[in-house]
């Protein structure tokens, strides 16, 4: 005897082979954040400074996309990065750079990662520099984070 299956269990299974294939399609996106503060820096800076990250990181396409606000630096923004892998409290290479051209606050940015870079700044050892002429190493700083 060959089995056959009724009408009703065949639209079910192709809703559900539907339903499975596009939550396939939609990627996580983590909202990251950073409180960019000069008790931050090491060493830290005396500063009136201080300024807001916030990105967001698309699991499926591997981009970060950012914007920094900051206020009350000591001069004009030089450059900016994200940084890493590091700990709060110790320093690391940049890894992704804003556009020098695009410094002014709000500052917006987005980049393509590498796996590294993935695994790296979703294990918060990530953290994002300003940098002034007075403060050349970096005025204010904040580490990335999960914001919720």
């Amino acid at each position: 005897m060959i089995p056959t299956c009724r009408p009703h269990v065949r639209c079910i299974a192709a809703m559900m082979f539907t339903l499975l294939a596009s939550s396939a399609a939609f990627a996580d996106t983590i909202a990251l954040k950073a409180n960019l503060q000069p008790s931050s820096e090491v060493p830290p800076r005396v500063s009136k400074g201080h300024g807001m990250l916030d990105a967001t990181f698309d699991t499926d396409t591997k981009v970060i996309t950012w914007t920094a606000t900051y206020a009350k630096l000591s001069g004009p923004v030089t450059m900016a990065h994200f940084h890493g892998p590091a700990p709060v409290g110790q320093n690391a290479k940049p890894q992704v750079p804003a556009d020098k051209h695009a410094l002014a606050s709000p500052m917006k940015g987005r980049a393509t990662l590498t796996e590294q870079q993935v695994t790296d700044l979703m294990a918060g050892q990530w953290y994002f520099n300003i940098h002034t002429q007075e403060n050349p190493t970096g005025e204010i700083r904040g580490q990335v984070m999960p914001s919720n």
